[in-house]
């Protein structure tokens, strides 16, 4: 064979071999690569989804406290039920129920809670309540309490410690 044939048919061998594929080590770097990326973001997408699904929980129990104050200036009494206070809000999501327990309505506080369908979720109350200053002047104030996982939260007045 003449040199220049030898040097051609080295040179064709060697630009054939960079042109190859990835070797079987280089997949299998990748692929531990991004099964590792996978498991650190596959648990905070999943807390996002239940935190997107939660904000629904506080949207709402903020909408229902803020329609009982209204209702509240307009009538001697709080609402008892989430319809009579006219929001168009569904009772019942995908995600949580919503409801004003009858015990806790009465003419100086109301009570609305958000109970998660799953026991992942975080339950929610919110209360809306009366306070007269010594002047006889009133004011409503709303409160959202956060609860654990799958369960509503116990929400009352807060109370102010006395002055010793």
């Amino acid at each position: 064979m003449k040199t220049t044939l030898k040097a051609k048919l080295l040179q064709h061998l060697i630009a054939k071999k960079e042109e190859g594929g990835f070797t079987l080590i280089e997949l299998l770097v990748v692929i531990i690569i991004i099964g590792i990326l996978a498991a650190i973001a596959l648990p905070s997408f999943l807390n996002q989804a239940n935190r997107a699904r939660q904000s629904e929980a506080v949207t709402y129990v903020g909408s229902v406290n803020r329609a009982q104050q209204a209702h509240r200036l307009e009538n001697p009494e709080f609402a008892s039920t989430i319809p009579e206070l006219g929001l168009g809000i569904q009772e019942e999501t995908d995600f949580y129920v919503y409801a004003i327990p009858a015990d806790d309505v009465n003419e100086d506080e109301a009570l609305v809670t958000a109970t998660p369908r799953n026991s992942v979720l975080l339950g929610y109350a919110g209360l809306t309540y009366i306070t007269t200053d010594p002047g006889g002047n009133a004011t409503t104030t709303a409160i959202l309490c956060k609860g654990t996982a799958g369960t509503v939260p116990d929400c009352t007045v807060p109370t102010v410690p006395a002055d010793d």
